[in-house]
């Protein structure tokens, strides 16, 4: 099963796309209230935590990471380049903007160690467990 985001506006960016093309008009532009949220995914092995995040067309100095009490919080801006007259787009479905997300991590991440790399558009923090949380095999006496 799959988790979609839920977005409170997409039914209303339906209905107007709609009703831009029963009417013929220039009704299909995107709706401004919608907000950019970068897809992130977070996953975890032996040795660390690592989340990559989608933030494409983006310069790293636009990109700020921060690691606080645990907390790991993304925040940036898109900007939208206009290559053409605003007359002259079609449509626009790109997200430009700020964004921020923020995530608690488990304790057993050292926030000492911690690195972050951007490389094709996507964003890549490795945060190292502490020693003393890494799993480590027990053998089991035979009696």
């Amino acid at each position: 099963m799959s988790l979609i985001r839920w977005d409170p506006f997409r039914e209303l960016n339906a209905l107007n796309e709609r009703a831009g093309r029963l009417m013929g008009g220039n009704w299909d532009r995107e709706l401004a209230t919608t907000t950019w949220n970068p897809s992130v995914d977070i996953f975890e092995n032996g040795n660390e935590v690592v989340l990559k995040a989608e933030l494409p067309g983006m310069d790293a100095k636009d990109i700020e990471v921060r690691l606080e009490n645990n907390v790991l919080t993304l925040k940036g801006e898109r900007r939208f380049e206009k290559e053409a007259k605003e007359e002259n787009y079609h449509r626009v479905e790109r997200e430009y903007g700020v964004f921020s997300r923020s995530f608690s991590l488990p304790a057993a991440v050292n926030g000492d160690k911690v690195a972050a790399e951007y490389k094709d558009g996507i964003l890549k923090v490795i945060l190292p467990k502490k020693e003393e949380t890494k799993s480590k095999p027990i053998k089991i006496a035979a009696a």
